[in-house]
């Protein structure tokens, strides 16, 4: 058996070559219509978590930004990092190129790119990393914690939200 090996500059090329081949005597199905409003059903699935990191992200003018979002990761983004030139050089950049591509916002920045990431105290980038396991793997933000006064044990939301708050 051959081995063939390809080398491809992106994930959008390696899925395109990879890609069935459709049959061209077979026209494609049309799009379907999407469902009018009230026709459309909430599952009650949260795709997006807000957080607040310990220490904040500074900008080049000096603004600290500390609150924000993160959505849930897809298979895609699991695979991207895998043919980033960055991470084959350095394995530790995949959590750099991962985490800029699921938060969706930091305070005011909503271009959060892999040079944002770098440039994050590294206590913050270590409470993304779990954020983001906590959100991916568990599908919630809450941990549970001991109190080490009295030893009772209670859960704290870590993504930020103020005492009393839902």
């Amino acid at each position: 058996m051959r081995r063939r090996t390809v080398t491809a500059g992106s994930l959008e090329e390696i899925l395109q070559v990879t890609a069935p081949a459709t049959a061209p005597e077979q026209p494609a199905p049309p799009p379907a219509a999407a469902p009018p409003a009230a026709a459309r059903q909430d599952h009650g699935l949260r795709t997006e978590f807000e957080f607040e990191l310990p220490r904040g992200y500074v900008d080049e003018a000096g603004t600290v930004h500390r609150h924000g979002s993160m959505r849930l990761a897809t298979a895609r983004d699991e695979l991207r990092p895998q043919i980033d030139l960055r991470v084959k050089e350095n394995p530790a950049y995949l959590s750099v190129v991962l985490l800029s591509q699921v938060i969706t916002r930091l305070g005011t920045i909503t271009d959060v790119h892999a040079g944002v990431v770098e440039r994050m105290y590294a206590t913050d980038v270590a409470f993304l990393q779990d954020f983001y396991r906590r959100v991916n793997s568990e599908g919630h933000t809450r941990a549970a914690v001991t109190c080490p006064h009295c030893e009772g044990g209670f859960e704290v939301d870590l993504s930020g939200g103020r005492l009393g708050e839902s």
